[in-house]
């Protein structure tokens, strides 16, 4: 898979995507980058320390959060991009869900675009990515939490997005699927999708795994945010082993050594 000028080995590596929120809400690190230079400085940290990919996001989707305008977001995210690629040769991902600034991240030189709701919730998404023939990631999300058979659902519901992008004109080597922990699922339910993050793999799509100090870790281990380090680095040594391609982590230095880890023993 190409992402951006980068050759990324799918069927046997499994590479570090490190969160960037220019945002003054994120539920982690809401207001730490929100400024250009302290937005670059800490995507070349990041980049320092391993990471393959930065994605860099606009506002928040964390539960309950507040919608911002388009205008708004892409003011937030469009000049740390800018800033970011002048400095770092290094794929820029945008994690946004609305097509307006997805077009002008990817004008700003983003490669890849990030949408939480898989295309599902902006109908002009797909064909924006496949006009800019960009890589995207899909990932599986719903309003209501209702299913009959959740594995399964969650799967079939998944590669609905892909055939969404498919037919937008998207290449199929350019998606990459994602479980969606913490959207649309309960605390059980996202364990879950972890535990079977092996049969979302077998779809034949590289699959990106989010789980970096969310709730399910929170929830599990009865502990604040700033402390789910730990219980990150259990759910990155699970991506590697059920074969995902991709994590995304807020903490990269330590994710990189657990997957380092766990790529050791699983190719041995």
């Amino acid at each position: 898979m190409i992402i951006g000028n980068k050759d990324f080995d799918v069927k046997n590596n499994t590479y570090v995507m490190g969160i960037l929120n220019v945002t003054p809400d994120s539920f982690s690190d809401g207001g730490k980058w929100n400024n250009v230079d302290k937005a670059v400085a800490h995507a070349v940290k990041m980049a320092e320390e391993g990471a393959a990919i930065i994605d860099v996001g606009g506002e928040s989707t964390r539960p309950g959060y507040t919608q911002i305008t388009d205008d708004e977001e892409i003011s937030r995210v469009v000049p740390v991009i800018s800033a970011i690629k002048k400095q770092l040769n290094i794929p820029i991902s945008i994690d946004t869900y609305k097509s307006k600034v997805a077009k002008a991240a990817l004008d700003a030189g983003a490669d890849l675009v990030n949408d939480v709701w898989g295309f599902k919730y902006d109908k002009d998404m797909a064909k924006v990515v496949a006009e800019y023939n960009a890589t995207c990631c899909l990932m599986h999300n719903k309003d209501k939490i209702e299913y009959e058979d959740f594995v399964n659902d969650m799967i079939s519901e998944t590669l609905e997005c892909a055939d969404i992008a498919i037919n937008a004109g998207v290449k199929k080597e350019n998606i990459i699927l994602d479980p969606g922990v913490g959207f649309g699922k309960t605390y059980e339910m996202n364990l879950m999708a972890i535990k079977h993050l092996d049969k979302l793999c077998q779809t034949g799509y590289p699959v990106l795994l989010g789980c970096s100090k969310k709730s399910v870790i929170g929830n599990t281990l009865d502990l604040p945010i700033n402390e789910r380090l730990e219980g990150t680095l259990v759910t990155t040594v699970m991506a590697v082993l059920s074969g995902c391609t991709f994590v995304r982590v807020h903490d990269v230095k330590e994710n990189i050594r657990a997957v380092k880890m766990a790529q050791a023993i699983k190719n041995i």
